[in-house]
């Protein structure tokens, strides 16, 4: 199934989160992860970017893509959202260098490029 209309659009967002994600987090190591305080934050809000747009695409496009783990990406998006104690920094450090690579990779051959912009 090819994603058209909406469910594009969100795809686009899940997209524009990834890949700054990926940039905030070149050449960054774990320790200086772990102590920047600001970039642990940018990172969390832009899995929340991408958790909000995963909960808002349908569930038909969700079920021809099951490659895509839907409901543990809007599960994360939750946890970040309401979860006031500690979140856990090593896990925020793994999605962001090993989920949300093959996440964008995923995508990327989501959208068609002939919608591609800029």
């Amino acid at each position: 199934m090819r994603a058209e209309g909406r469910d594009l659009s969100f795809l686009w967002d899940m997209r524009q989160a990834a890949k700054e994600i990926i940039e905030f987090m070149v050449g960054t190591s774990y320790d200086k992860f772990a102590r920047d305080k600001q970039l642990r934050y940018a990172v969390e809000r832009q899995l929340m970017v991408i958790g909000e747009a995963a909960a808002h695409v349908s569930i038909k496009f969700q079920e021809c893509h099951s490659e895509i783990l839907w409901k543990q990406i809007v599960g994360q998006r939750n946890v970040l959202a309401h979860e006031y104690g500690e979140i856990l920094v090593e896990r925020i450090w793994l999605t962001a260098t090993t989920n949300i690579p093959q996440l964008l990779d995923q995508i990327e051959k989501l959208i068609p490029k002939e919608n591609e912009q800029g």
